[in-house]
């Protein structure tokens, strides 16, 4: 079990997972992403080296590679009943990247459970379920939870009602595509309240540089451990909603989201100084950061 103070201190992260899969070779497969690599197990070595370039880099945290593998997305490639051994496997491969480096702890990736980048605005019970089934396969395989990419404090209540069983701590991990709000319209600082004991601390989960500055007061106003995991995309907000672009073009997400090309190594290291001194400890990357990236960013620790 992670110390429930590990965050107070400098820590990084891995970067973008399902993005660097990518690029290394897997191929696209519609909503699928990252978990067309656990699907097919040819690419199973693939995964396990990707965590394993990471924690090579400096990542004293890997985030198991369930993204993708939520219900959702798995009833819309008719997936539903590999459900549990989708996360079972991811889990299984980092539990093995953790055996060679077992000074690594495993985050238990939770998504949000219906559309990324976007509220989600079902019903507290239909979340739960679907939080905590997802949850529980995980469970034996990861010292933490981390709420990966949510769009609204409405899902954070509901998360941490679903993981309660389990007795982890957990990391939250926020969404702003522009501005000071979280795509519901709820600021970072509406959290208050709802934060308890097991918290770790809460991040802004694949945002730019530009907006994670813009939000540093509004972190630092939960009076817990903050910090990021940077994104390399153009956007995270278009026009028709993300979403359902996806769904129609079935491909590599930089193709909707632009990649910028201005956030090198070195120049999101440095980015991530900047932050460090605004009194950030959780430093990582999301998507289109590589293992390169990291190494930069475990250089100003």
């Amino acid at each position: 079990m992670i110390d429930i103070n590990f965050f107070k201190k400098i820590r990084l992260l891995d970067g973008g997972m399902g993005q660097e899969l990518l690029a290394r070779g897997m191929p696209s497969n519609s909503t699928l992403w990252s978990a067309n690599a656990i699907l097919n197990e040819k690419y199973h070595p693939l995964v396990l080296n990707t965590h394993i370039d990471f924690i090579k880099a400096g990542a004293e945290v890997i985030v198991t590679t369930t993204f993708a593998t939520r219900q959702k997305r798995l009833k819309e490639n008719n997936l539903l009943d590999k459900f549990e051994y989708l996360n079972q496997k991811a889990g299984e491969i980092a539990v093995n990247a953790k055996k060679r480096y077992p000074h690594v702890y495993i985050a238990g990736g939770l998504p949000p459970q219906h559309l990324t980048y976007e509220a989600d605005d079902r019903n507290d019970k239909e979340i739960i379920e679907n939080f905590r089934s997802q949850a529980k396969v995980l469970n034996p395989y990861v010292d933490f939870f981390y709420f990966d990419v949510w769009s609204s404090i409405k899902e954070v209540k509901c998360g941490i009602e679903a993981i309660k069983q389990f007795e982890k701590p957990y990391l939250i991990g926020i969404h702003i595509s522009e501005g000071a709000k979280l795509p519901s319209g709820e600021k970072i600082s509406d959290l208050k309240g709802l934060i308890n004991e097991q918290a770790l601390g809460v991040m802004l989960a694949c945002v730019s540089p530009e907006n994670f500055e813009k939000n540093v007061t509004e972190l630092k106003s939960l009076n817990i451990p903050f910090g990021f995991k940077l994104n390399g995309f153009v956007t995270t907000k278009i026009k028709n909603g993300y979403t359902s672009v996806f769904l129609n073009k079935k491909s590599n997400p930089n193709e909707m989201l632009g990649k910028r090309q201005d956030l090198t190594p070195n120049k999101m290291a440095e980015i991530a100084k900047k932050f460090k001194d605004f009194g950030a400890t959780i430093l990582g990357g999301c998507c289109e950061t590589s293992p390169s990236h990291i190494e930069a960013i475990a250089k100003i620790k």
